[in-house]
């Protein structure tokens, strides 16, 4: 490991540039010793390794036949990916490929194996004391840090090459409470059942712990979502938004270690300032939360209804449909009702048949009869079925639980599939626009626009309007205020593979930046609504007012006032602009 480090460093030192305002580099003198580093993995109890890409095992110069065939079993389980310093969930955040540095699990193997942007070190922590002092050594020595829960992340937040990774995945404490009464309050006002999650809980285990409690909890759709991370810190959106709001709506209180290596606690009460950006100002910008604590809700039973649109592939009443189908959103949002579709522009059946098709599965909580619902569909259904060529499926069903909602439709198995290399485009669009008359039609022409490869996707998550909207006038939070305003986030993803050259990427990149995102934002305009800053594109032009609105000029004064020298830096995060987009280096 010694050997690879040292032939490591001696690329960077070629690479970087030199100038006093940069993080320490492996090649300078600043750089801690090995003394230095052993000193740190003894006050974090032997927790700090260090890391090469997941890849490495299979690549000659490193070869494990052990390892590596684990690794090739595993690459695409993302509850492995997680757990992994050495990997993300997505293969480009794990490679530098503008510095000719990747270590693909699908290509050669007896190549070199680059570093990317995977860490040097990691600090495995367990508790949020591991933090305070992982935290402490980079600041000591100027040390580029990344944050990384589960690194699911497609933004690139959660790795930065020539840096110390404090990976809090092993962090799995729950502790659940009849009656919450966050630190300060004044006598009287608590805040009623709640769980606190230490930071490396994901989703999937939240879940089972509060099935198990008989409660329920507003969370996304993914096993591996770290819950106290980047997830709720930049809004939380959620299947069951409309009944209960955005993740970050709920929670009641941060535990967090701040630049300066103290555990403070952020609330209503005391930092809440702290607490205000930490709902919705992005994740591992304002320091490691070690701990969140969320409401609970008591059980519901639950009506899904699904509808299926089809038609030939390539018939442009396809796009007619689309039309209908979000020119109904807004009555079926306000019936309750969120969720998700899928749309499938060019989808294969066979060798010689293809279709174009819109699935969508919207949940309605607090509601157990099926004729309700199908009333509130009833209209577009019968529109649909005046459209030529178009085929219309309408099935509902209920299901006892929340929990067994999540169970039986958001999280079969015990993983999801990641690996690979994509990234996203996506845009909030309003319910104003979704009521005019003519809006649901620009939507269309906007997103039939768009190129789609046989078997590409856009997908549309129903997760806003009901509480979501509501919530804007009972929580100040960091949270974009288009997400008030919004009914629908929408996305496509552009995707590529290993050999696939650096040209190439860049013009996807380039071809996404300024000709696809303005094309999505002219619906309702550049500067209205906003992008969600958890599953946007990872080179959003002017992310600070797609991300934030009106609220960024606060999150960046708060960003002074709580990490003065800039030690946490995300990509596209709040400060970001002042760093290049390795941050390494200060741009001004």
């Amino acid at each position: 490991m010694k050997l690879f480090l040292f032939s490591l460093f001696a690329t960077i030192a070629s690479a970087a540039p030199s100038t006093g305002h940069c993080r320490c580099r492996p090649h300078e003198s600043c750089w801690p010793s090995e003394q230095e580093w052993s000193g740190l993995n003894d006050t974090i109890q032997g927790n700090l390794v260090a890391v090469r890409p997941a890849a490495s095992v299979c690549y000659a110069a490193e070869f494990d036949q052990a390892a590596c065939k684990d690794a090739i079993n595993k690459w695409s389980d993302s509850t492995w990916r997680a757990a992994q310093p050495g990997a993300g969930q997505w293969e480009n955040w794990e490679a530098w490929a503008e510095r000719h540095q990747t270590c693909y699990m699908e290509s050669a193997h007896d190549k070199t194996c680059g570093q990317g942007r995977i860490s040097l070190y990691s600090a495995k922590v367990q508790t949020a004391s591991q933090i305070q002092k992982a935290v402490r050594f980079a600041s000591a020595h100027n040390l580029r840090l990344a944050i990384k829960n589960s690194g699911h992340d497609f933004l690139g937040r959660s790795a930065a090459p020539g840096s110390l990774q404090i990976l809090t995945n092993g962090m799995k404490d729950i502790k659940f409470v009849d009656n919450f009464i966050p630190v300060h309050a004044p006598k009287g006002k608590g805040e009623g059942k709640a769980v606190t999650l230490s930071a490396g809980v994901n989703l999937a285990e939240l879940y089972k712990a509060v099935a198990e409690h008989n409660v329920t909890v507003i969370a996304g759709a993914s096993h591996t979502v770290g819950a106290a991370g980047g997830y709720i810190q930049g809004g939380g959106h959620s299947p069951f938004g409309a009944w209960k709001g955005l993740a970050s709506d709920n929670a009641l209180e941060f535990e967090i270690v701040t630049a300066d290596g103290k555990l403070v606690t952020a609330n209503a009460y005391q930092n809440s300032d702290l607490f205000w950006a930490l709902r919705g100002g992005g994740g591992g910008t304002f320091g490691v939360v070690a701990k969140v604590t969320v409401r609970t809700f008591a059980e519901v039973p639950v009506v899904v209804a699904n509808l299926n649109i089809t038609t030939s592939a390539g018939d442009p009443h396809f796009w007619n449909a689309f039309t209908e189908w979000h020119a109904a959103l807004p009555d079926l949002n306000d019936g309750g009702g969120s969720g998700y579709y899928f749309g499938i522009p060019d989808m294969s059946l066979n060798a010689t048949s293809s279709v174009s098709s819109i699935i969508s599965l919207l949940m309605f909580p607090e509601h157990s009869e099926t004729s309700a619902i199908g009333k509130l569909y009833a209209p577009l259904v019968k529109k649909l079925k005046s459209i030529p060529g178009v085929v219309v499926q309408y099935g509902a069903f209920g299901l006892p639980t929340m929990n067994t909602t999540i169970q039986t439709m958001l999280l079969e198995g015990n993983t999801d599939t990641t690996g690979g290399m994509t990234t996203l485009l996506s845009r909030l669009y309003s319910k104003d626009l979704l009521l005019s008359e003519d809006g649901p039609s620009r939507l269309s022409k906007a997103w039939s626009s768009l190129r789609y490869s046989p078997g590409e996707t856009f997908i549309g998550h129903v997760v806003a309007g009901g509480a979501v909207a509501a919530n804007g006038d009972k929580v100040d939070s960091a949270v974009n205020p288009a997400w008030r305003k919004a009914v629908i986030h929408l996305l496509c993803s552009r995707s590529w593979n290993a050999t696939t050259t650096l040209a190439k990427q860049r013009a996807i990149i380039k071809n996404a930046t300024e000709v696809e995102i303005p094309l999505i934002r002219s619906v309702e305009g550049n500067d209205n609504m906003g992008a969600y800053l958890n599953e946007a594109h990872p080179y959003e032009p002017g992310f600070q007012g797609s991300f934030w609105g009106d609220n960024y000029p606060r999150l960046y004064s708060l960003k002074q006032k709580w990490d003065p020298k800039g030690l946490f830096i995300a990509r596209k995060g709040v400060g970001s602009e002042d760093w290049d987009d390795a941050g390494l280096c200060l741009s001004k």
